[in-house]
C-alpha cells in the first residue's frame, strides 16, 4: 500500500479554501467542509443597503463590543435599542442572549442583531485537550472534530463566535500562552489551525450549529521577549513573513470569519495600530473581507505602550490601521464622532469597518435566525462528544521514555496511584475553561479504579497540589508504593500555572514534587510518571529516577479514561511533540528550525570547550554547562512498538523551477504490537541569498502498521513548497542543493539529496 502526501496540494488546498484532507464524519447529522470566502452579491447588496440607512452613531455602535455578565440592566437594554452596541462577549445564559436579540431586532430602529463572542478555546462543556496537546496528535481530522464538538455545544447556548484558534508560533516554553498554541512550527500550525477553523465554522457559517472562528493573536505575540506575556516583540520582516504570518494566511484562505489584533507591539508599533500588518498584509495582500476585533482593551493600552497620547489618538490610529471592532474599551464610542466631524478621519473608514462587521453577521445567518432555539434536546456532553474528547486525548499523549518496556502495565498487577494530579478534576481541564465543569471530569484515579478494580489500587496523593512544599503525605505514598507492583505517579503543573499572564521563569516541577519522586524511587518499585502540564517542563532528575514518562498535557474532561487506555495498553501511544523540550530553562527559546551560525557545534561537543582564546578549538555556538541539544526534539514520541526507516529515494536528482519531485521511504513495524507512526518530511536548503534553517517540516502523515509490516510512504515536493522571502523580499524558491529527510522526528531519519536548477 502506498501512502501519498502531496505538499503542493496542501498549499493549493489552503489557497483555494478546500479541505486539506477529505474528512467525512457524522455528528448530529452534519458534515464539515471549508467555508467559502467569496463575497455573495446578495449579501453585499444587503450590507450596502443597510449602511445607507445608518446614522454615524449607529455605525459606531456596530464597532463596539462590550463585556456583559449575568445580568441585563435597563441601561444596557436602552443602549441596545439605540444601536450603540454591536457585540457582547460573556453575555450570560441563552435566555439573556435571546432577550438581547429580541430587543435588538424588534425594538431598535434598524433591527440589527448582535453577535455573541465567547472564549471557547478547547471545548465548551465537553473539554478536549489544550491546543498544545491537540497539536501533539498531529491529526488534523481529530483536531477538526474537536472544534466541531465545541461549536455544536456552544451554539446550542447562543454563542455564535469563538476567540479561537490561537495560531501564534510559540518557541519559548516560559510563555504561559504556549498552552493555547499549536507549538513552534509554521507548517504544523497552519495545517492544524485551518482544521480548527473548519471545525468551528462547519459547512456553512449560517448553520445554527456553526460558530465564527477568530484567528489570534495577529501577529507575533508568541515572540514576546523573555517569554513574558504582553511583552515587546522584535521580528524582522523576513522572519515575520516566513515564520509568524503563514498560519494566519492559512486561516484566511480557509475562510476564517474574524481575526484579533494582539496585545504586543511589533518592532515598536502595537498590533492594534499596525497599518503594515492589518492593512498592507491582511487586506491588500491577502484580500481578507471579514472583520478584525481588538483584544481586550488592547487599543487603549497603546497609551501605556507610549504609542498614543490619549483616547482620541487611540481611535484615530486603530481605525486607520484597520481594527473594525473594539473589545471592552470605548475609544471609538467616545472619540470617533468628534474625529470625523473635525475632519481628522474620514467616515469612509468607518463605513468600511461596519461593512466588514455586517458582512459576517449576514454570513452567520443572524439576520434570519437571531434567536437560539432552546426547545431542542440538549447536545451538552453528548456521548459522541465525550468519545471524541477521549480519542483526541489518547492521540495527544506522548511517550517520552519507557525503560525495560514498563508500559503498558499488565492489568493483573497491583498499582499505586500517587501524585497531586491523579485526582484533580479541575486541573486536568487546563487553562481557558470558562464553561467546563470539574464535576464532569473523569480523573485518572476514577478511570483506573473502574478499569482494574478498586482492590488492585492503592491511592495516596503525597502532595495536596503541584505547588505543595509540605512532605507530611510522603509516608503514606511510600507505603502505597511498597504494597504495589508498579507506581503510577501523576505530577506536573496545575491549571493555574499556564495560560494568559501565567508565564514562568523556571520550568522545573513546582513544589516538592521532585522530592516525592526521590522518596518513591528509594522503594525500588518501578515508576511510570504521567506528567500533566500546559507547557514543556524540565525534569531530568525525575527522568533518571523513573522508568517511564508519559506526557499527557492537560487532557480535558475525558483525560482519565484516555490515560487509563494508554497506560494499560488498550491504546498504543502515537503522539509526537509539537514543540522542542529544553534540557534547562537557560536554553529557551529553543526550536528545531534554527539557523546554523558560522560556528555550529558538533555532535561530539557536550558543553565544555576545548582550547583557549589563542587556540580556539571548540569555540562554537553552545553552552559551557549544558549540552546544546534539546532534551526531546520537535516531532519526538515513542510507541509500544518500534519503527524502522529505510530506502529513501527521490524521483529525480534535479528539478527545474516550477517542477516537483516525489520523495519515498520504507517504514516498518519491527516490534510485537500494532502501532501508528507519524511519518515526517523535513528539508534543508543548503545555501541561499539569505541564510536558511537547518531543517523545515514540509509534510507529515499517519501510517498504521501491523507487527512486521512495512509500507512505502511518499510525499510530493514542489519548488513552490521550498519558497521563502529572499534577499529582495520576494517570495520565491532559489536554485541550489537540498537535503531531505523522512523520519519519526526532527532529529532522526533517513536522508538523501536533490537540487533545484534553472
Amino acid at each position: 500500500m502506498k501512502i501519498k502526501t502531496s505538499i503542493k496540494s496542501f498549499r493549493l488546498l489552503l489557497v483555494t479554501g478546500i479541505m486539506l484532507i477529505a474528512i467525512v464524519w457524522t455528528m448530529n447529522c452534519m458534515t464539515t467542509k471549508t467555508t467559502t470566502t467569496a463575497k455573495d452579491p446578495e449579501i453585499e447588496k444587503k450590507v450596502n443597503a443597510l449602511l445607507t440607512k445608518m446614522t454615524l452613531q449607529e455605525k459606531i455602535g456596530q464597532m463596539m463590543q462590550q463585556h456583559l455578565g449575568d445580568e441585563l440592566n435597563d441601561a444596557t437594554k436602552e443602549a441596545i435599542r439605540k444601536g450603540q452596541i454591536g457585540s457582547f462577549l460573556n453575555a450570560g445564559n441563552v435566555e439573556i442572549k435571546n432577550e438581547i436579540q429580541r430587543i435588538a431586532t424588534k425594538e431598535s430602529r434598524l433591527g440589527i442583531p448582535l453577535i455573541f463572542g465567547r472564549d471557547v478555546i478547547h471545548g465548551y462543556k465537553t473539554i478536549i485537550p489544550i491546543p498544545l496537546g491537540q497539536a501533539a496528535s498531529w491529526n488534523p481530522e481529530l483536531v477538526e472534530k474537536g472544534a466541531r464538538v465545541a461549536a455544536i455545544e456552544a451554539s446550542s447556548e447562543g454563542v455564535k463566535w469563538t476567540f479561537a484558534p490561537m495560531i501564534d508560533i510559540a518557541r519559548d516554553p516560559r510563555w504561559g500562552r504556549i498552552a493555547e498554541s499549536c507549538g513552534e512550527d509554521p507548517y504544523l500550525t497552519s495545517v492544524l489551525g485551518a482544521a480548527m477553523v473548519r471545525g468551528f465554522q462547519g459547512d456553512n457559517l449560517a448553520d445554527p450549529s456553526s460558530i465564527a472562528a477568530c484567528a489570534k493573536h495577529y501577529v507575533g505575540y508568541g515572540a514576546a521577549e523573555g517569554g513574558r506575556d504582553y511583552n515587546t516583540t522584535l521580528i524582522p520582516e523576513r522572519q515575520l513573513r516566513d515564520v509568524y504570518l503563514p498560519s494566519f494566511h492559512a486561516a484566511v484562505k480557509t475562510g476564517v470569519a474574524t481575526l484579533m489584533s494582539a496585545f504586543n507591539d511589533i518592532n515598536g508599533v502595537p498590533a492594534s495600530g499596525n497599518e503594515f500588518t492589518l492593512r498592507q498584509v491582511l487586506r491588500n495582500e491577502w484580500k481578507f473581507d471579514g472583520f478584525v476585533v481588538s483584544d481586550w482593551t488592547s487599543m487603549t493600552e497603546m497609551i501605556a505602550h507610549g504609542y498614543c497620547k490619549d483616547e482620541a489618538e487611540v481611535a484615530l490610529k486603530s481605525l486607520k490601521a484597520g481594527v473594525d471592532m473594539e473589545m471592552v474599551s470605548q475609544s471609538y464610542l467616545n472619540k470617533l464622532e468628534e474625529l470625523i466631524k473635525s475632519g481628522a478621519v474620514s467616515e469612509k473608514l468607518v463605513d468600511e469597518a461596519v461593512k466588514n462587521i455586517l458582512r459576517i453577521k449576514f454570513r452567520a445567518g443572524l439576520f434570519d435566525n437571531p434567536i437560539t432555539d432552546t426547545s431542542k434536546p440538549s447536545v451538552i456532553l453528548a456521548p459522541e462528544h465525550l468519545a471524541a474528547a477521549k480519542d483526541i486525548a489518547v492521540q495527544s499523549m506522548v511517550l517520552l521514555q519507557n525503560k525495560n518496556d514498563l508500559l503498558p502495565v499488565t492489568k493483573g498487577k497491583r498499582v499505586a496511584i500517587i501524585g497531586p494530579l491523579a485526582d484533580a478534576p479541575l486541573d486536568q481541564m487546563g487553562t481557558w475553561v470558562l464553561d467546563g465543569n470539574a464535576a464532569n471530569s473523569v480523573t485518572p484515579l476514577k478511570a483506573i479504579r473502574e478499569m482494574i478494580g478498586e482492590s488492585n489500587v492503592q491511592y495516596a496523593p503525597g502532595l495536596t497540589t503541584s505547588r505543595t512544599t509540605e512532605t507530611a503525605g510522603f509516608a503514606k505514598a511510600v507505603q502505597a508504593a511498597r504494597q504495589s507492583d508498579v507506581v503510577l505517579l501523576f505530577i506536573g503543573e496545575e491549571q493555574i500555572l499556564s495560560g494568559e499572564a501565567h508565564s514562568r521563569a523556571f520550568l522545573n516541577l513546582p513544589g516538592a514534587q521532585e522530592e516525592l519522586v526521590a522518596a518513591l524511587a528509594a522503594t525500588g518499585k518501578p515508576i511510570a510518571a504521567i506528567i500533566m502540564a500546559g507547557r514543556p517542563l524540565t525534569f531530568r532528575t525525575v527522568a533518571d529516577k523513573v522508568q517511564a514518562i508519559l506526557y499527557a498535557w492537560h487532557p480535558g474532561t475525558m483525560g482519565g479514561p484516555a490515560i487509563a487506555d494508554v497506560v494499560f495498553g488498550v491504546a498504543n501511544p502515537s503522539g509526537k511533540l509539537p514543540v522542542t523540550f529544553p534540557r534547562t530553562v537557560g536554553q529557551a527559546p529553543i526550536y528545531y528550525a534554527h539557523k546554523n551560525t558560522g560556528r555550529p557545534p558538533s555532535a561530539s561537543e557536550l558543553g565544555i570547550p576545548l582550547g583557549t582564546p589563542l587556540d580556539p578549538r571548540g569555540f562554537t555556538s553552545k553552552y559551557l554547562d549544558v549540552d546544546f541539544t534539546p532534551e526531546y526534539p520537535f516531532g519526538y514520541g515513542l510507541s509500544y512498538t518500534r519503527f524502522e526507516y529505510s530506502n529513501i529515494q527521490v524521483s529525480a536528482p534535479q528539478i527545474k523551477m516550477g517542477g516537483k519531485l516525489t520523495v519515498t521511504a520504507e517504514v516498518k513495524n519491527t516490534g510485537q504490537v500494532p502501532g501508528e507512526e507519524v511519518v515526517q518530511l523535513y528539508v534543508q536548503d543548503l545555501f541561499g541569498s539569505v541564510t536558511r534553517p537547518v531543517k523545515e517540516l514540509k509534510g507529515f502523515t499517519r501510517v498504521a502498521l501491523q507487527p512486521g509490516e512495512s509500507k512505502t510512504v511518499s510525499f510530493d515536493l514542489s519548488t513552490d513548497d521550498l519558497a521563502f522571502y529572499d534577499i529582495n523580499m520576494k517570495f520565491t524558491a532559489e536554485p541550489g542543493d537540498f537535503h531531505v529527510w523522512i523520519g519519526g522526528n526532527s532529529a532522526e531519519g533517513v536522508m538523501t539529496d536533490f537540487a533545484i536548477v534553472d
